[in-house]
């Protein structure tokens, strides 16, 4: 089940809202298994190790619920400032079902921006038309990853910084781009067992 509201409030400010709720029965999860072999010339000593992992079924019933806010404010023509929070959680219900969901997702994060669009320069008494930019703050809390059984651990939070600048040539239909994800280079572990991300910087011509 889910509801939402969207609205536009004093003139200036937007508003979108949305609760969901889901109910699982028969979940498809994980779990672990494992063959164990004994050397009979000495007492409980172990000679060979083989471990298994098999999806299989929640003997309960499972619960995901969560809801997401966002924000925003136009002001002075061109800018805007934005947000958005999104919370999300996975709930057992109380079950020993030793099932490993792989639900892989943080319970809380947010955005906070900040941009604009149409806007115009003054440079040498010209007019420069058509200028844009957007800067976004991201932040993800820490979450545990389950994937295979060598990449399950924890990913911890992170934060990162986003950029990007645009023009307007209204002549060709062109908007150039220029801009970065994790502009500041904060290298961070998004899933567990994978590499290092860090700063993506990019140019494109959209016709």
């Amino acid at each position: 089940a889910e509801v939402g509201y969207r609205a536009t409030l004093f003139k200036n400010l937007f508003l979108d809202a949305n609760y969901y709720i889901s109910m699982y029965k028969d979940f498809i999860g994980y779990k672990i298994g494992a063959r164990v072999g004994f050397d009979p010339t000495f007492t409980n000593r172990v000679n060979s190790v083989q471990v298994y992992r098999v999806a299989t079924n929640a003997v309960n019933e499972v619960m995901t619920q969560g809801f997401s806010l966002g924000l925003n404010f136009y002001f002075w023509k061109y800018y805007a400032v934005t947000g958005n929070y999104t919370y999300n959680y996975l709930d057992r219900r109380g079950s020993t079902d030793p099932l490993i969901p792989a639900f892989n997702t943080p319970v809380n994060k947010y955005n906070l921006g900040f941009n604009g669009r149409d806007m115009q320069i003054h440079v040498f008494n010209k007019t420069i038309k058509g200028i844009g930019f957007n800067l976004n703050y991201k932040w993800i809390e820490g979450y545990q990853y389950e994937g295979s059984p060598q990449f399950t651990g924890f990913v911890n939070s992170y934060d990162i910084v986003d950029a990007q600048v645009n023009y307007l040539i209204e002549k060709q239909k062109l908007t150039l781009k220029l801009g970065a994800s994790n502009l500041l280079n904060n290298k961070v572990y998004q899933v567990y067992g994978g590499p290092l991300v860090g700063r993506l910087a990019y140019f494109s011509v959209l016709v």
